[in-house]
C-alpha cells in the first residue's frame, strides 16, 4: 500500500504543478497514470508542438514545458505510477481514500486530486482480425521500456509524432532495421522527425513502407508474423517480434465516470466558487477534466485551479493548524529531505 497526502490522478501539466503547489505547503502527493511516462498528453501526443498561453513564455515546446515542470517538482520528491490506469476509488471508515490500478497497486491518502485532462488516454486500435490475441504478447500500443524492442525484428506503424520518434530511437539503437508503415507519404508528424527517418531509411536502419498497412497477425503463443498490404504490389508475410500500432491516443474519461461523480457531458462537475471539490468531499478535480459555468480549458487555468485545491487539502490533511500563505521570493522554495 502506497501511503501520502495527496493523490494526483493524472501526470500532464496541471498534475505536476499540484505538486509544486502541495509541496510548498509540506504535502507529500503521489501520481498515477495510464500513459507510462510522465507528461501526458503534452509529451505523449505533441511534444513539439509550441504553446503560447503560457505566463513568462512567448512561446514553449510541450515536451520542454514538461520537463521545465518536472524540475520545478524534483525538491518534493513525489512518487508515481506509471503505465496504470485509476480503477476504483473506495472511502474507508477514517475517511481516506484507497484507489487502486488496473494492475491492483494499491495508494491510500486522505485526499485525491483528479487532474486528468480530457480522461484517461486509451490506444486507438486498427481493425484486424485476432489483434486482441497477441496484445502484450508481440503487440503493444505504447513504449514502457524501449530496451525491450532493441535488436528485435519490429514493425511501428503510424505517421504522427510518437511513431517516428519511436522508429528513429529503435533504430539509431539496435542492430537490426526498424519497419515503419504509414498509410499514406504524407506523415503528421515535425518536419525534423520527417527527415531524420528518410536520413535513417537510406543509412538502411529504417525499413519505410508508404500507402501501406497492416492487415492480418499470426502466430500462436505470441506474435510470429504479420501481412503487409502496401499500394500496388502483393501482399507479403514479414516475420516479427513486435508491432508497434501507435496511432494516437483517444481520451474517455474511463473508470472514474463510474466513482460516483457527477458528471456533465464527459466531464466532472465541480464547486469551482470554493476550491474545484467534486460532489464526493475530499475529491477534487482540475485542468480539462473538470467542468463549472465559465470554464475554460487552458493550462494555466489549471494551474489556479489547482492552487486552491490544494488549500483545502492542507485543512482536510491538518485540521487543527492554520497555514500561513507566504511568497516564494520570501521562504524561497524548500524541498523534502531525501529518505534513504
Amino acid at each position: 500500500m502506497i501511503k501520502t497526502d495527496i493523490i494526483i490522478i493524472g501526470a500532464g501539466p496541471v498534475g505536476l504543478f499540484t505538486i509544486f503547489e502541495a509541496g510548498l505547503m509540506k504535502l507529500h502527493c503521489h501520481v498515477i497514470d495510464a500513459i507510462p511516462q510522465i507528461g501526458g498528453q503534452l509529451k505523449e501526443i505533441y511534444p513539439k508542438k509550441p504553446i503560447y498561453d503560457i505566463p513568462g513564455f512567448p512561446s514553449v515546446l510541450a515536451g520542454d514545458l514538461i520537463d521545465n515542470l518536472e524540475q520545478q517538482v524534483a525538491p518534493f520528491q513525489p512518487g508515481f505510477t506509471l503505465g496504470e490506469r485509476a480503477e476504483t476509488i473506495e472511502k474507508h471508515e477514517d475517511g481516506s481514500f484507497v484507489v487502486t490500478t488496473i494492475e491492483g497497486t494499491e495508494h491510500q491518502a486522505p485526499t485525491v486530486i483528479i487532474a486528468g485532462g480530457l480522461g484517461s488516454f486509451e490506444p486507438r486500435k486498427p481493425i484486424v482480425n485476432g489483434l486482441t490475441n497477441f496484445e502484450k504478447k508481440g503487440i503493444e500500443y505504447m513504449v514502457r521500456e524501449p530496451e525491450t524492442f532493441l535488436n528485435k525484428k519490429v514493425f511501428i506503424s503510424g505517421g504522427g509524432d510518437s511513431a517516428l520518434d519511436w522508429a528513429v530511437y529503435i533504430a539509431e539503437n539496435s542492430t537490426v532495421p526498424v519497419g515503419l508503415v504509414h498509410r499514406s507519404d504524407m506523415f503528421r508528424a515535425h518536419k525534423d522527425s520527417v527527415e531524420k527517418v528518410y536520413q535513417l531509411q537510406n543509412e538502411g536502419k529504417i525499413d519505410l513502407y508508404t500507402h501501406a498497412e497492416i492487415k492480418k497477425v499470426k502466430g500462436k503463443e505470441k506474435l510470429e508474423s504479420i501481412e503487409l498490404h502496401q499500394k500496388d504490389r502483393a501482399p507479403k508475410t514479414v516475420d516479427v517480434d513486435y508491432w508497434l500500432p501507435l496511432f494516437g491516443l483517444s481520451p474517455k474519461l474511463g473508470p472514474i465516470g463510474n466513482w460516483g461523480l457527477d458528471i456533465k457531458k464527459n466531464a466532472i462537475k465541480v464547486n469551482h466558487a470554493l476550491d474545484y471539490e467534486t460532489n464526493i468531499p475530499g475529491v477534487f478535480a482540475v485542468g480539462d477534466v473538470n467542468t463549472y459555468p465559465g470554464k475554460l480549458k487552458l493550462i494555466l487555468c489549471g494551474f489556479h485551479e489547482a492552487t486552491l485545491a490544494v488549500q483545502t487539502c492542507y485543512k482536510i490533511i491538518n485540521p487543527d493548524k492554520k497555514f500561513t500563505m507566504k511568497y516564494t521570493t520570501v521562504q524561497g522554495v524548500q524541498g523534502f529531505e531525501k529518505v534513504l
